[in-house]
């Protein structure tokens, strides 16, 4: 019982963090555009720090940090793929423009033959 009242505690702390995410994201773009008379790079610098904000407190909930865990271990499973050398992928990229061209001309004149066919059928041709 005392574990339920618990995740439901963090729960609604996690969405207040999450609406205070957003508001401070809202507030820096409205930042952004109401002093639009200072510096562009200044500016710039307060959204930024706006958004560093918005995400640390992101970070700090449940969904910010399972977010956090797939980014690592998807970076974990891309460090176990195996490249293909840079020979290999000039072969694979000829063979696919090799068979594009192949199948494009087969189209063309299996269109051209249809197209006779049905000239023919019409009494156009």
């Amino acid at each position: 019982m005392v574990a339920k009242t618990e995740i439901e505690v963090t729960d609604k702390l996690d969405t207040v963090k999450l609406l205070l995410s957003i508001t401070l994201l809202v507030a820096g773009v409205a930042g952004f555009y109401y002093y639009e008379t200072e510096g562009l790079i200044y500016r710039v610098l307060g959204l930024l720090v706006f958004v560093l904000i918005a995400l640390g407190t992101v970070y700090t909930t449940n969904l910010g940090q399972s977010v956090v865990g797939f980014g690592r271990e998807s970076r974990a499973e891309v460090r176990k793929v195996v490249w293909p050398t840079r020979q290999e992928t000039i072969q694979t990229t000829l063979m696919v423009i090799v068979a594009v061209i192949v199948l494009g001309i087969f189209l063309w004149i299996i269109d051209m033959m249809l197209v006779n066919a049905v000239q023919y059928l019409t009494g156009r041709g």
